[in-house]
């Protein structure tokens, strides 16, 4: 299932609770932050099957961490009545505090970090959000209700979730909520929600320095580089990061990694569509990757997975040109159906009919030309309802 927008996490999880209700199951929930690293992975199976009785009896269990320094980065949670070895009630949620008030909640004792991962039934957490917030499941069924199937995923009706207050679930449930219980989660866990949090997963060289991706570098220290998809070579640094990903380059003192956020709000301001599209994009039958973009041309490389087809379709505005360099391309064109391999191509004028399928075992790989006065991705009539690129 693919949310039409992020609106937070209490919405996303009530279109997951709503979608299993709607199927008439209602199973336990394991709810888990896309940013995070865990080490050991067995000690964190062995967490959630602790925690699964507490979920199993009603409560909305969250998963804390036992802190290490004073961190002030995180939430806090204080463990409250214990619940046998599973773990304890939650006796409060803290904001991320000042540096004085997580040393003492280190000295205290008794305080976890709050690892923002949740275990409870998909019918309790409906129930505690209806009593709490409940223009969000009043959202996320209506979403449900008026869903779309297209392919392999599931599209909530975008104009439904949209009337959903963008809440996450700590403010919309766990911290209203008497049924909130903490076990502990000793696995290795760590938010690499920022690049220093990503950098410290990996040892430094002897210099101090994190690389990742294709690096060189001479006579740098303390220093944070990434090369994805392209080569950064570096001479002399001195703790500072260079990040550089198919689209654009980053780089600033170490020491103002924070300042990030303000940078980007720049450049969304300018309307700089790096800020929202990525060079590579995933689509239900496989994804394609923007090469190269002109006044009138775009050069794409399109993957289709094994039995996968785009939908059958026509542009107003542009031409394409398809050549296959690996697998067999099964090509709709006008009224005629034929097969394409390997350095063969083909041309699909303005307005022509036309699709594109994989009916090999092996991937298929396609580099499109598109030549036109606009190519923007609006330009497309679909003639069925799968989705294309």
């Amino acid at each position: 299932m693919l949310e039409p927008e992020g609106r937070n996490t209490a919405p996303a999880i009530a279109l997951a609770a709503a979608c299993e209700e709607a199927a008439g199951r209602d199973p336990l929930l394991l709810v888990l932050p896309a940013d995070h690293h865990i080490a050991r992975t067995r000690d964190f199976h062995a967490a959630v099957a602790r925690a699964t009785p507490l979920a199993e009896e009603g409560y909305l269990v969250t998963f804390g961490v036992s802190p290490e320094h004073p961190e002030t980065g995180y939430g806090y949670i204080r463990r409250g009545e214990p619940l046998g070895d599973a773990g304890a009630r939650v006796a409060r949620f803290t904001e991320k505090p000042d540096a004085a008030t997580a040393r003492r909640y280190l000295e205290e004792g008794g305080y976890l970090w709050n690892a923002g991962i949740f275990l409870f039934r998909a019918s309790r957490v409906l129930a505690e959000l209806e009593r709490h917030a409940p223009d969000i499941p009043r959202a996320a069924r209506a979403a449900i209700a008026g869903a779309r199937h297209d392919l392999d995923f599931l599209r909530p009706d975008p104009e439904a979730f949209r009337q959903a207050p963008a809440r996450s679930i700590d403010y919309a449930v766990m911290e209203a909520t008497d049924a909130a219980a903490v076990t502990p989660l000793d696995a290795g866990w760590t938010d690499i929600g920022s690049w220093e949090a990503l950098a410290a997963l990996q040892a430094p060289d002897a210099q101090g320095n994190h690389t990742r991706g294709d690096t060189v570098l001479e006579d740098c220290t303390r220093s944070l580089v990434e090369g994805h998809d392209t080569l950064v070579a570096a001479l002399g640094l001195q703790d500072t990061a260079v990040i550089a990903t198919p689209d654009a380059v980053f780089a600033a003192p170490r020491d103002r990694l924070p300042e990030l956020r303000a940078l980007v709000e720049r450049l969304r301001e300018q309307s700089r569509p790096e800020v929202h599209q990525y060079p590579t994009v995933h689509r239900p039958w496989g994804h394609y990757r923007s090469m190269e973009t002109g006044e009138r041309y775009q050069v794409k490389h399109l993957h289709v997975r094994p039995g996968a087809r785009l939908s059958l379709q026509r542009h107003r505005h542009r031409a394409e040109h398809w050549i296959v360099v690996a697998g067999t391309a099964r090509v709709t064109r006008g009224e005629q159906v034929f097969d394409l391999h390997e350095d063969q191509s083909t041309y699909i004028p303005v307005h022509g009919i036309h699709r594109l399928a994989n009916p090999g075992p092996g991937p298929l790989e396609v580099i499109e030309v598109q030549t036109g006065d606009y190519l923007g991705e609006d330009d497309i009539e679909r003639l069925e309802g799968q989705r294309t690129g």
